[in-house]
């Protein structure tokens, strides 16, 4: 009797993990190459535009936009000495998965979601310091890295051409995108 108790509950425990694996959202990252009606393919992927579908714009902006307090997500690349060197900086309206950790699964590639704590003329070139809970992170940004802020967006920025890094649920309906200016 126990034994088929205990052989319910792990067959319970088996499919409710493949169910929660089933319903996590799936992430598209690339650049959009067509747009039909509510359907936009990104990555070769078809992602329906629903309408709880949560759009956010990368506006383009100046480093000096960018003070002490203000929460970004940095995309660095990791130099052999350990330096980090972002190519994007994004600004976020409010804290997101604040930390430091690999990106993309490169161990060259970071992502760091941190507080801005300092900004200063390095040698190296501009620098920030973001901190986070128990740590800090210094990346260097140079003048080719990608500057934003992420502001409320349209179905209008949806384009062919446009950058975009969105989440999708398990029936292809995105639940935020990402989309930058496109890219000329």
């Amino acid at each position: 009797m126990a034994s088929s108790r205990l052989s319910k509950f792990a067959l319970f425990l088996v499919l409710a993990t493949a169910a929660a694996v089933a319903q996590a959202p799936t992430r598209v990252r690339g650049t959009i190459t067509a747009v039909q009606g509510d359907v936009i393919v990104v990555d070769g992927k078809e992602v329906k535009i629903g309408p709880k579908s949560e759009i956010v714009y990368t506006q383009p902006i100046a480093l000096s936009e960018i003070k002490p307090g203000d929460f970004l997500g940095v995309t660095s690349t990791k130099r052999a000495d350990g330096t980090l060197t972002a190519y994007e900086v994004r600004r976020f309206p409010k804290p997101v998965n604040p930390g430091h950790r690999p990106f993309d699964g490169r161990d060259d590639r970071t992502m760091t979601n941190a507080t801005v704590s300092a900004m200063v003329q390095a040698a190296s070139g501009r620098e920030l310091t973001l901190t986070y809970e128990g740590s800090a992170q210094k990346i260097v940004v140079p003048e080719s890295a990608s500057i934003s802020t992420l502001v409320p967006g349209t179905r209008a920025q949806l384009v062919r051409g446009a950058p975009a890094n969105l989440t999708m649920d398990a029936a292809g309906t995105a639940l935020r995108v990402q989309v930058g200016p496109p890219v000329r």
